[in-house]
């Protein structure tokens, strides 16, 4: 089983490392993300003055048929640069200075985009978001309950959901990474999730997670089209061929994941490719 350390290369370097201290697989992460931007917020008020809005960004209710509040949304009217550190206190949402937000970006809370990034048009954060520096979150890309580090990118039709991405990743135009297992007609009718199970290490293991997405580590590149099922751990410095399903596993880092059928991977030297096979649970 690949270690955190074996994905994240970069790890110390990024703002909100604290959120990995004592976890002993990345599922864990995610589950933490709700309770440690509320720490962090309560740690980054004694530095930065909280706003009630700026200027072309509107503060959207979400009510039901009794007027009762469901919801609050950030919807951006226009294409705003934020210019210094903008905590919004009340709505849960904190943007770093340098970052560009363009028309039509929806953002729920709680949420932490750090500095220098780009929130393109149309994108849509549904909560329980943290983005590093110098990254985007690109047209009509959804993320939701994920980590994004620094200096990555979802430039265009993405799909982020419970996922850890690593810093310097890219994901073509319509990368997945699905969070959530098929489900018997029995158990949508009763609503029950079942948590995933993974092959390791000759058991398998019960992750305790109805719903987690991929762990990417730093440098991947995932090519257009393609889909991660459900737990898809994928080593540093993996490059993923376009029009893929990644099945879930453990993906040592330097491959590179060719066939949609059996998941080959090969190790690579540079932009060449070996004809090791590397079979995945």
């Amino acid at each position: 089983m690949l270690k955190i350390e074996d994905l994240f290369e970069h790890l110390q370097d990024f703002r909100h490392k604290a959120i990995f201290e004592g976890a002993g697989y990345y599922w864990e992460v995610t589950g933490r993300i709700n309770k440690y931007i509320k720490d962090w917020f309560k740690e980054i008020e004694k530095t930065v003055q909280p706003k009630m809005i700026i200027e072309g960004v509107t503060l959207q209710e979400v009510r039901d048929e009794k007027d009762n509040l469901i919801d609050k949304i950030l919807y951006v009217g226009r294409e705003v640069k934020i210019w210094s550190d903008l905590f919004l206190k009340e709505l849960g949402i904190f943007i770093g200075s340098g970052t560009v937000l363009e028309p039509t970006a929806v953002i729920k809370a709680p949420a932490i985009i750090g500095n220098n990034c780009e929130v393109r048009q149309g994108a849509y954060f549904r909560g329980n978001v943290i983005v590093g520096d110098k990254s985007v979150i690109g047209h009509t890309t959804e993320i939701k309950n994920s980590i994004f580090m620094d200096h990555s990118e979802a430039g265009h039709f993405a799909y982020i959901g419970d996922s850890i991405v690593g810093s310097y990743v890219n994901l073509g135009a319509g990368t997945k990474l699905a969070n959530l297992q098929f489900r018997t007609p029995e158990e949508k009718k009763t609503g029950r999730i079942n948590t995933i199970k993974i092959h390791t290490e000759g058991k398998v293991v019960d992750i305790g997670m109805k719903k987690f997405g991929a762990a990417l580590g730093d440098y991947v590149e995932i090519g257009c089209n393609t889909v991660t099922s459900p737990c898809a751990v994928i080593g540093k410095n993996t490059w993923i061929y376009p029009n893929l399903t990644v099945k879930k596993g453990f993906y040592p880092p330097n491959s590179v994941i060719k066939s949609n059928i059996e998941n080959i991977t090969g190790q690579k030297t540079s932009k060449t490719e070996s004809s090791h096979k590397h079979t995945q649970p």
